[in-house]
């Protein structure tokens, strides 16, 4: 029904910089909040930055000052901008949007697939 693909993840040395994005589609009326996520290997998932649809924000302590997160209700599209990468930056980043489809009466969760942000030098 609604798929959320990642992209933008990679390698990168400590101190650089990457932008994920994540495209939302299928069959989709509204998008409400969005957000990124991640999660290490054995560790559980945690929020990283997320926003409303009015595009009000909260991240994580971790990411304060560094990461920025945005959206393009136009494209049904979401940014985070990641600065001053760290090594515990490392892991897989999970895009999520609550998603009201046609019909419903309540929105749904919907994740993507991930994509692995490597910082090492």
């Amino acid at each position: 029904q609604v798929q959320l693909v990642e992209s933008g993840g990679g390698l990168v040395q400590p101190g650089g910089s990457l932008r994920l994005s994540c495209v939302a589609s299928g069959y989709i009326f509204r998008i409400d909040a969005m957000g990124w996520y991640r999660q290490a290997p054995g560790k559980q998932r945690e929020l990283v930055a997320r926003i409303t649809s009015g595009s009000n924000t909260n991240y994580a302590d971790s990411v304060k000052g560094r990461f920025t997160i945005s959206r393009d209700n136009a494209k049904n599209t979401l940014y985070l901008q990641m600065n001053s990468l760290k090594p515990e930056d490392t892991d897989v980043y999970y895009c999520n949007a609550l998603v009201l489809i046609p019909g419903s009466a309540f929105a749904t969760d919907f994740w993507g697939k991930g994509t692995l942000v490597f910082v090492s030098s």
